[in-house]
């Protein structure tokens, strides 16, 4: 038995069965349904563009075939009709906001008779960025980074997003005369489509009232002209976003084709395989990421004294998405701060192994996907004259790992769907 190996194989098992190579040439609609018109293919996320190679492959002798997606830099694919633009996230930038703007144009110029088949993934939201009228770039980018940094949840970010942007929230949706096929790789918890990239073709249940409410919840200094937008649509002088019942939604089909829950079931077959136990802890793993760590220190430990319901070698899975409320100034995301408030309140207990990471290969704003602990971890670290519960208060799990030689690195995994924990209790 190699744990380490074992908990790096399990993390390639979850990614695998999320890999659009693998789920999109299935989860396509027949060529002869599309066979009136024109297809347009557009979407946004770091997936979205081993999406599109993965339709071009599938609809290759069909000749009219274009589109525009948008992806993250360093996530292009090569394809050959449908144009990949690279973009900034987590913070949007020109890229995004040009590509959005063509991508809205080219979709009101479809009939009945076209397809617009769109790819969205997590990501979708800042690549997809084209702020409402009068809210300028720069605005949208200055909300973003604090909504990022006050630990609010992404469907609270989102709900800010929707509601200060021309094109989510249902509004793409809105915006086209044909009908629409979009395809969704979740990286959210619940699987909601109207959280996934903002949800450009689902229906909006938030309103204007919520977004605000969101602003005051988090003390968010947001610019005048969001606030302005926010305040107008709440007193009814703008639309709304499209809502649940809303006729636009009549030729639209949102599809979920990869979720946690699926990858999850992944990495449980694999251990499965090797004799161990399971418990799948749930796909909709919230708070913040140190709180999670306690929670789940505290089930290990009750497993190692009382085997008598849950008995060792047992893995522990979860994903879902984490929160981090920045309060230091170090470097980090929520997976390496949450393995490093688990190590702290393991104590050193022995034959206790864990790996914590993004299933899109970057995990916060680093390049690491995540990192994993071993039962030396902690005496490493002391030898290493690191005192672990400072970098935590620094929110520097980053370099903690770092200087362990303890990062997982995999580069861009070209698809997302949140964050994979394992914890081994031998």
């Amino acid at each position: 038995m190699n744990p380490r190996a074992w908990l790096l194989d399990s993390f390639r098992a979850a990614v695998k069965a999320a890999d659009p190579v693998q789920i999109v040439p299935d989860s396509l609609p027949d060529l002869p349904v599309l066979s009136k018109g024109r297809v347009l293919v557009v979407g946004a996320g770091k997936a979205s563009a081993a999406m599109a190679a993965a339709v071009e492959n599938s609809w290759h002798e069909y000749h009219m075939l274009e589109g525009i997606v948008v992806t993250r830099y360093g996530h292009a694919m090569p394809t050959r009709r449908i144009r990949i633009v690279e973009a900034g996230h987590p913070i949007p930038d020109e890229n995004g906001m040009q590509a959005a703007q063509q991508i809205l144009q080219r979709v009101m110029q479809l009939t009945k008779n076209d397809l617009l088949l769109c790819l969205f993934s997590g990501g979708g939201s800042s690549l997809l960025a084209l702020p409402s009228e009068g809210v300028a770039l720069n605005d949208l980018r200055q909300v973003t980074r604090q909504l990022l940094r006050c630990g609010a949840s992404i469907q609270e970010i989102n709900t800010v997003r929707k509601h200060i942007s021309k094109i989510q929230g249902g509004r793409l949706a809105a915006a086209c005369k044909a009908p629409v096929h979009a395809l969704i790789i979740s990286d959210v918890t619940g699987d909601d489509p109207a959280h996934i990239a903002s949800g450009p073709c689902a229906p909006d249940p938030t309103r204007f009232s919520d977004a605000l409410a969101v602003l005051e919840h988090y003390s968010v200094d947001a610019p005048s002209s969001i606030k302005k937008v926010l305040s107008a649509g709440d007193q009814d002088l703008l639309d709304e976003t499209p809502k649940p019942g809303s006729p636009v939604f009549k030729h639209v089909k949102n599809q979920i084709i990869a979720s946690a829950r699926q990858s999850l079931r992944a990495a449980e077959h694999f251990f499965q395989q090797r004799g161990m136990n399971v418990l799948i802890l749930g796909d909709t793993v919230t708070g913040e990421a140190r709180d999670v760590a306690r929670t789940y220190a505290a089930l290990v430990r009750e497993i190692r004294l009382y085997p008598n319901i849950l008995k060792a070698p047992i893995a522990l899975l979860s994903g879902g998405e984490t929160t981090v409320t920045l309060q230091g100034n170090g470097r980090g995301g929520r997976n390496t701060e949450f393995l490093l408030a688990l190590l702290i309140a393991l104590n050193g207990l022995d034959r206790i192994y864990a790996l914590a990471c993004d299933t899109d290969g970057i995990d916060g704003s680093e390049h690491n996907a995540g990192a994993l602990i071993t039962p030396d971890s902690l005496m490493r670290a002391e030898r290493s004259g690191m005192r672990a519960e400072s970098f935590l208060i620094n929110n520097d799990a980053f370099s903690f790992f770092s200087k362990l030689g303890d990062l997982v690195i995999t580069g861009p995994t070209y698809t997302n769907v949140n964050d994979y924990r394992a914890i081994l209790v031998l």
